[in-house]
């Protein structure tokens, strides 16, 4: 097994695996554009974990400059390992080459979040010695393209 940089020619096994995640795809030609937009950016790279011509994982990681502290930070956006190859390392592998260009970039910390249902994968995280900051933290999300925001800013102006 090895871990090199994806391709684009990798988009459909990508998009299987990332299926396994719960995100389906259905458009390989727009996941071949992701894979190029990633490869292009220097600040972001995708690794696969292939055996015998077959995609067993991916990583994906984006590093960025710390607006409040010196350095950079280095962010997982996705990790999946196909279902049948779990529990053989890969998915340390992919972590490992993904710090690496974390490191590579500069970047002093590391992040990934995971849903709340995805307890395997709290525990793998756990044990890469990432640090669990449920409680201590939140994370809140907005769709840009919603055209109905839940919440509407006011301002108060000062008399």
């Amino acid at each position: 097994m090895r871990i090199r940089r994806a391709h684009p020619t990798d988009a459909a096994a990508v998009n299987a695996l990332l299926h396994q995640l719960g995100y389906e795809q259905h458009d390989t030609v727009a996941t071949v554009s992701r894979i190029q937009i990633w490869s292009d950016d220097p600040a972001a790279a995708a690794y696969v974990a292939e055996a015998d011509g077959d995609l067993l994982g991916v990583v994906a990681v984006h590093s960025y400059p710390f607006f409040q502290l010196a350095g950079s930070s280095g962010r997982i956006v996705a990790l999946v390992v196909l279902d049948q190859a779990r529990g053989q390392g890969i998915g340390r592998q992919l972590m490992t080459a993904a710090e690496s260009f974390a490191a590579r970039r500069g970047c002093v910390r590391m992040e990934v979040t995971s849903g709340d249902h995805r307890q395997g994968a709290h525990e793998f995280y756990r044990r890469c010695g990432y640090v669990d900051q449920t409680g201590t933290s939140s994370r809140f999300l907005r769709d840009l393209n919603d055209t109905n925001p839940v919440m509407t800013m006011h301002v108060r102006r000062e008399a």
